[in-house]
């Protein structure tokens, strides 16, 4: 015979789950510089040489963009050393010294120093086999600029050799925990360039993008309870949004940011509303159940939302309108499936299965129903996609100590990002933008 949980012990589950990042944060000391490890790479890897730019010196730009394309485990660099003299433009490279060892693709290219203290950086991209420039631009930068023109080099590439957009010049956000202190931080998609956004001495968590990547909205638990701000990062000004009676949680924002999709207790049960970004008006109610709602997320077209709910008994996966109204139930492999997201393209959606005592990031195709199980961890969570669709980060545990992890969407491609000696909690994979 099947037992039903009563309403009072689910809703003890899902505070659970609204709070476990808090207590996992909380348990370790963490430190900023994160380090990536590859551990896994793609069926099919691209052959590349990146040689030297010509008058690079110390501006250390191919090492950048030769880290971003093996971290995406679609290509293979081939070492340019030995070559005499180094090519900086079309008509110096000899293809058969590239093609002998290997490569497909080269990329050339110099940086030279300007009157006004910038860098003119060119760089092309040769085809090795057909004797022809793929791509070709040139970029005028101060210092501080050339690491992020290195991952916007590394993006050019990878369009031009997959068909994909690039995501190296993106940027994540997670949470850091240091003794007593919380940190909301944001940091390039490499883990370089970490800047605290927010700290405190009482638990943050959930932090979400604004679809222009210009504001984070978060939790914060400095007034006592769980209430959620909205963050400019260029002014650095916050302002909270939802701060009602009982809990305030889980924020998403809607495609075109002119929403925030919330979780709220204020009427006695665990929902799901719609609220202004700006903390104006009332909010509205999308879900009207005796069960508990949370970890809404908008689909990219706007029109629906993804959330879980135990409606059902135990905690599934289901899709509604996003105005609200009658909800389609998604996952019914397991007893336990949360923490869904929408992939980029719409067609798609991750989140968090259990399969016995291992929580792993899974994928469910929306026309099949097909589910992928991509990863293997004991207690993967807080799954967001790139959003190029290729890579999922999730936030993971290797030998009982919390790192963040990515899988690409097809399981092939692993990484690992970590801090000695500390963990980190609770990644969000920005937005593609203009930087």
């Amino acid at each position: 015979m099947t037992t039903t949980p009563s309403p009072s012990v689910m809703h003890r589950f899902f505070v659970f789950l609204m709070l476990v990042a808090v207590v996992a944060c909380g348990a370790r000391v963490a430190h900023a510089a994160l380090t990536i490890e590859i551990v896994g790479a793609g069926a099919n890897q691209i052959p590349i040489a990146i040689a030297p730019f010509r008058a690079e010196n110390g501006a250390s730009v191919t090492p950048i963009i030769a880290a971003d394309l093996t971290r995406s485990g679609m290509f293979k660099t081939i070492d340019p050393g030995g070559i005499d003299p180094v090519p900086s433009e079309p008509e110096q490279v000899k293809y058969e010294q590239w093609k002998s060892r290997g490569a497909e693709a080269l990329v050339i290219g110099s940086i030279t120093p300007m009157a006004d203290g910038r860098y003119d950086v060119r760089f092309r991209l040769m085809d090795v086999v057909k004797g022809t420039q793929l791509a070709g631009f040139v970029y005028q930068v101060t210092a501080a600029q050339l690491r992020l023109t290195a991952h916007k080099i590394a993006d050019v590439i990878y369009e031009k050799l997959t068909g994909d957009r690039g995501v190296f010049a993106t940027r994540i956000t997670y949470i850091v925990k240091r003794g007593t202190r919380f940190e909301l931080q944001v940091a390039d998609a490499d883990g370089f360039g970490a800047q605290t956004i927010l700290a405190s001495n009482e638990p943050i968590i959930s932090p979400a993008w604004s679809p222009d990547g210009t504001r984070l909205a978060y939790v914060s638990f400095e007034r006592k309870k769980p209430v959620v701000y909205v963050q400019s990062l260029t002014s650095g000004q916050r302002a909270a949004v939802a701060n009602f009676l009982g809990s305030n949680s889980a924020p998403a924002w809607s495609p075109d940011g002119r929403k925030l999709a919330v979780v709220l207790t204020k009427d006695g049960g665990s929902q799901i509303f719609s609220i202004d970004p700006e903390g104006r008006g009332q909010p509205v109610r999308l879900t009207n159940t005796q069960g508990i709602d949370t970890e809404p997320n908008w689909s990219p077209d706007g029109q629906w939302i993804l959330f879980t709910s135990d409606r059902g008994g135990s905690p599934q996966i289901y899709r509604m309108p996003a105005s609200g109204g009658q909800a389609q139930r998604l996952t019914f492999e397991g007893t336990y499936n949360v923490s869904p997201r929408h992939s980029p393209d719409g067609k798609a959606f991750t989140f968090i299965q259990r399969n016995g005592s291992r929580f792993s990031v899974a994928l469910q195709d929306f026309a099949s129903r097909q589910v992928q199980v991509l990863t293997d961890g004991g207690v993967d969570e807080s799954p967001s996609f790139a959003p190029n669709g290729r890579m999922i980060l999730y936030a993971s545990e290797v030998r009982g100590r919390g790192i963040l992890a990515a899988v690409s969407s097809d399981g092939r491609v692993k990484q690992r990002f970590s801090e000695t000696g500390g963990d980190v909690r609770e990644p969000a994979w920005g937005p593609l933008i203009n930087r």
